[in-house]
């Protein structure tokens, strides 16, 4: 019997026979695993840029509101503080208008503005895979909520509210924390698009 089946042979099983050839459907699986694994990297560079926006915008908030609140307790209603001289001061003051004073009649709008600001961000950081954007991005969006906060919570009214202002540089307008994280934030964003960084990373050239 032994002999028979070393002559005649045993026939070869399809598991047998496909061993060593690959399945056609196994090209277009290995390349999806490919494109997932290559795709992972960039979705974990995604979450941190956007963690380290939200952070930032934290920061800038907590220190905006801190210092308004400690202006409030202690320095409203008193006479300013010199911190060099004349030339800077801290004097507590109310601003009906948008940063530095400029627009008070038009208290509601700036309010509009700054939670149209919020909302476009939270949408662009979607897509934030830069750094620097994501920092930039974080000082305005601190900024607008520091000061949105002010115009929602505080006097005369909701949406109406003045926004807390205290130094006071010699021939400028008086400002707070939440505007100084708005400006450096515009600045930032503006060198970050001349030099043709764009917020997903990429850098074009005109």
């Amino acid at each position: 019997m032994a002999e028979a089946e070393r002559i005649i042979g045993t026939p070869e099983t399809p598991d047998a026979a496909g061993e060593g050839q690959e399945r056609p459907d196994a090209e277009p699986e290995r390349e999806q695993q490919e494109q997932k694994q290559e795709q992972a990297p960039e979705r974990t560079r995604g979450k941190r840029r956007v963690a380290v926006l939200f952070a930032v915008a934290l920061f800038a908030y907590l220190l905006d509101l801190g210092s308004k609140m400690l202006v409030v307790a202690k320095l409203e209603h008193h006479e300013p503080i010199e911190i060099i001289g004349d030339w800077l001061r801290f004097v507590a003051i109310r601003n009906a208008g948008a940063a530095f004073g400029f627009g008070e009649a038009f208290t509601i709008i700036f309010t509009v503005i700054a939670a149209a600001v919020i909302v476009v961000i939270a949408r662009l950081a979607r897509k934030l895979h830069s750094l620097p954007w994501a920092i930039a991005l974080g000082l305005l969006l601190g900024g607008a909520l520091g000061n949105l906060t002010d115009r929602i919570f505080r006097a005369p009214g909701v949406f109406e509210g003045a926004v807390v202002d205290f130094i006071a540089p010699k021939h400028f307008a008086v400002f707070n924390l939440a505007d100084s994280a708005i400006v450096c934030g515009g600045i930032l964003i503006v060198i970050l698009s001349f030099r043709g960084l764009d917020p997903d990373g990429t850098v074009h050239k005109d």
